[in-house]
C-alpha cells in the first residue's frame, strides 16, 4: 500500500498558497485492507474512506469509462493493480494531476509543473471530453487563477463538447455548485469569459448571454455594452468582499435589457420588472438557494429606486424598505445594497465613485426599525388596521426626523 497526496493541495503548495483540504490517493490496496486499517467507507460510487484520525478523504487508485451522456455516465474501477498515473490521468488539468509521494518528492507524469510556471490551464487527456462540468471547471480555476491563460487546445476541445451537446446533459445542481464556487473567486468575470468562449454560457444561462452587443445610454455607461457592463459590476462586487447572494445579484439585475425592443434601446424603460421576471424563472431552473434567489430578484426590481434613494422622501423609502422586505431581513437588505452599490460602481471611469445612497437607505432603516410598534398598539387599541396606520406613519415620521 502506497500512500499519495494529490491535486489541489500538490498545486497550492508548489505555488506557495495557502493549502486547504488534502486529498490523499492509495495505490494497492483493497476497501476490506482500509477497512482493516481503521478508515471508514463513504465512497457511493468509488471507493473513498476516511482516515480515522484526520478524516480526511483517502480514495482507492481508479479509473473510469464513459457509458452515458452527461457527468453521470461512467463505470468506475478500483483495483490494487490501478496506477497513480493511471489515475492522475483522468484528472482534469495538467496542474491538478500532480503527486508527493511519502517522502515528499513530486511525482508529475503530465507537465503539471511546467504549465505552473507557464500559468496555463491545460487538460491532461482526450478524456477531458468525456465529462461536461471539466468545462465549468475550467472556467471557475480561470476566475481563481486570474493570470492564467487557457491552452487553444483545450478551448477548442470545450467548444467541441458544447456543440456535441455534453453540456444539456448537466444537471441544474451541478451547474449551481460550480457556478457559485466561481462567483467567489477574485476575478469571477473570467469564469463569464470563458463559458461565453466555448458557447456553454449560451446553453447554460441564455438570459445572461444574451447581453453582450445591448447598448445602453453612454452619458450613463461610458463602457456602452451591457455584458461588459455586467463583467464590471461582478468584478467590482468581488473586490468590495461582497458575499454570494450579492454576487449572484449582480449577475441577473440587467437581464431584462436583453428583451427590451430595439426601438427602446438605449433606454430600456422598464427593464426592472422583467428583469425580476426572468431573474425568477432562473433561479428556480438552476434551485438557487433561497438567499441568493430573494437577493437577485429584488435586486433586479428595485435596483433603479435604490439609486435614486436620494431622491426620495420618507414615505417613498419606507415604501423601498417595505418591498425589500428590510424590516423583517435586514440582512437581505445589505445584499441588495451591496449589488446596488456594484452596480453603480461598474461603469467604465465610475469605479472608485461614492454611494451616498447606502447610507440613506440604512438610515431610513434604522429609524424605521426603531419605532416601538408594541407601546403604539397599546395606545391605539385592539383594532389591527389602525395599528397597520398608526405604526406606518410613526415610521414616516421617524424616518424624515432622521433625514433631516
Amino acid at each position: 500500500m502506497k500512500i499519495y497526496a494529490v491535486g489541489g493541495c500538490v498545486r497550492d503548495q508548489l505555488l506557495g498558497v495557502p493549502v486547504g483540504d488534502r486529498d490523499w490517493v492509495v495505490v494497492g490496496a483493497t476497501p476490506d485492507e482500509m477497512t482493516a486499517a481503521g478508515f471508514r467507507p463513504v465512497g457511493r460510487d468509488f471507493p473513498v474512506f476516511l482516515h480515522p484520525q484526520t478524516h480526511e478523504e483517502y480514495a482507492l487508485a481508479r479509473t473510469e469509462r464513459k457509458t452515458a451522456p452527461g457527468y453521470h455516465g461512467f463505470v468506475f474501477h478500483a483495483a490494487p493493480d490501478v496506477t497513480l498515473e493511471e489515475d492522475l490521468g483522468r484528472r482534469d488539468l495538467t496542474i491538478n494531476a500532480m503527486a508527493f509521494d511519502e517522502s515528499g518528492s513530486l511525482i508529475d507524469p503530465f507537465g503539471g509543473r511546467a504549465d505552473l510556471g507557464a500559468k496555463l490551464l491545460r487538460h491532461v487527456s482526450p478524456a477531458f471530453a468525456e465529462d461536461p462540468v471539466r468545462i465549468l471547471r475550467v472556467a471557475r480555476f480561470a476566475a481563481r487563477f486570474a493570470e492564467f491563460r487557457i491552452a487553444d487546445e483545450t478551448m477548442r476541445l470545450m467548444r467541441a463538447m458544447v456543440e456535441a451537446g455534453e453540456v444539456d446533459a448537466l444537471v441544474p445542481e451541478r451547474v449551481w455548485q460550480e457556478l457559485s464556487r466561481g462567483l467567489m473567486e477574485a476575478r469571477p468575470s473570467r469564469m463569464f469569459d470563458t463559458l461565453r468562449g466555448c458557447g456553454a454560457l449560451a446553453r447554460l444561462l441564455p438570459e445572461v448571454d444574451r447581453l453582450w452587443g445591448v447598448p445602453q445610454r453612454a452619458d450613463v455607461h461610458p463602457e456602452v455594452d451591457t455584458g461588459v457592463h455586467l463583467m464590471l459590476v461582478l468584478d467590482v462586487a468581488a473586490r468590495r468582499d461582497a458575499q454570494l447572494p450579492a454576487r449572484w445579484a449582480a449577475v441577473l439585475h440587467d437581464l431584462g435589457k436583453g428583451l427590451t425592443p430595439r426601438a427602446d434601446w438605449p433606454r430600456h424603460p422598464g427593464h426592472e420588472e422583467l428583469s425580476a421576471e426572468l431573474a425568477r424563472a432562473v433561479n428556480e431552473r438552476l434551485r438557487v438557494p433561497n438567499d441568493c434567489r430573494d437577493a437577485s430578484i429584488v435586486t433586479a426590481r428595485e435596483h433603479g429606486n435604490v439609486h435614486r434613494a436620494l431622491e426620495l422622501d420618507a414615505a417613498a423609502l419606507l415604501r423601498l424598505l417595505e418591498r425589500c422586505d428590510a424590516l423583517r431581513r435586514p440582512a437581505l437588505l445589505a445584499h441588495v445594497l451591496d449589488a446596488c452599490e456594484a452596480d453603480a460602481r461598474g461603469r467604465a471611469g465610475h469605479e472608485a465613485d461614492a454611494y451616498p445612497q447606502r447610507g440613506r437607505v440604512h438610515d431610513a432603516l434604522d429609524a424605521a426599525r426603531g419605532v416601538d410598534a408594541g407601546a403604539l398598539a397599546a395606545r391605539v387599541g385592539p383594532e389591527g388596521a389602525a395599528i397597520a396606520a398608526a405604526v406606518h406613519q410613526a415610521r414616516i415620521e421617524a424616518i424624515a426626523a432622521a433625514l433631516r
